[in-house]
């Protein structure tokens, strides 16, 4: 009994003194579970290097800097850009398209739509060295849209007014306590036809595709793997594990070493993805759609 009782006093002791430090404890094991190799693969270099973006794109920041890295790392002879997004905000969307252009004028940049490349996810793909479309994902959607709400009615029935001062006649665009009236849909359509514009004239230039018959490829229209195939905004079908032999046979690798994401990396990813896509909930943008 006495045994048992010291036993039970020294697990006492102990988990008070977890509870006591549980911060400290954690930032140990945490250090030791980053020095500590999880086997012979964490031990050799990678040469091939995969990005993932998924989900809508409102922030562009942490893709480019793993693009521009693997741009700058002399190691890394080629790169998968994997993506599964609807779309998003026009800026980041551009520069990611930018940096792949970059990326792929250096190195073998295959781009792999997992599920659904559209909108702004297709337009950061344009410029991959290939693109190769899962047998199952959906493609295309190249247009540009901008929606609002009209609360008017709503504000008139709970008996709330809005009170503004501005300067400038189009400051008030897009306000939702009342109906745009013409003029502001003009001013709105110079600036969502001007973007589309952008849009069409670098999947075509990308692509190498006819602006003059956009019609066929674009105009939000939205395709099966095979029919963007067809009309020239994939180059190949197949699944990851082709586009990962793609990028090996492009860049003329014999011992073809792929990196690996930290799980730790993956969930910050994902927590700062979650945080923006609620940010822009309250503050939509001009949207690819």
């Amino acid at each position: 009994m006495e045994t048992l009782q010291k036993i039970g006093s020294t697990l006492a002791s102990g988990l008070r003194l977890i509870q006591a430090n549980f911060k400290a404890t954690l930032l140990v094991l945490f250090v030791i579970w980053l020095i500590l190799p999880s086997g012979d693969e964490s031990m050799r270099f990678h040469n091939l290097q995969k990005i993932t973006l998924t989900g809508p794109i409102l922030d562009a920041t942490s893709i480019l800097e793993q693009i521009d890295e693997a741009r700058e790392d002399k190691e890394i002879k080629g790169v998968l850009f994997s993506i599964d997004s609807p779309g998003g905000a026009v800026a980041p969307s551009v520069e990611i398209a930018y940096a792949i252009k970059r990326l792929a004028q250096i190195k073998p940049t295959i781009v792999y739509a997992a599920g659904i490349m559209a909108s702004g996810g297709y337009y950061s793909a344009i410029w991959g060295s290939e693109i190769i479309a899962n047998p199952g994902s959906m493609i295309g959607s190249i247009g540009v849209i901008m929606q609002g709400a009209d609360v008017s009615e709503l504000m008139q029935k709970v008996g709330v007014k809005t009170q503004v001062v501005h300067a400038g006649t189009y400051k008030q665009v897009g306000t939702f306590d009342r109906p745009w009236n013409p003029q502001e849909r003009a001013e709105l359509d110079k600036v969502i036809n001007g973007t589309y514009d952008l849009f069409v004239h670098d999947v075509a230039q990308a692509r190498k595709l006819d602006v003059n018959k956009s019609r066929d490829y674009a105009d939000a229209h939205i395709f099966t793997a095979s029919q963007a195939k067809q009309v020239g905004l994939v180059d190949r079908i197949g699944v990851e594990y082709d586009a990962k032999k793609r990028v090996e046979t492009l860049a003329k690798i014999k011992d073809p070493v792929w990196n690996k994401e930290d799980p730790m990396e993956r969930f910050f990813k994902r927590f700062a993805a979650e945080g923006a896509t609620l940010a822009h909930t309250y503050f939509p943008p001009i949207t690819l759609k």
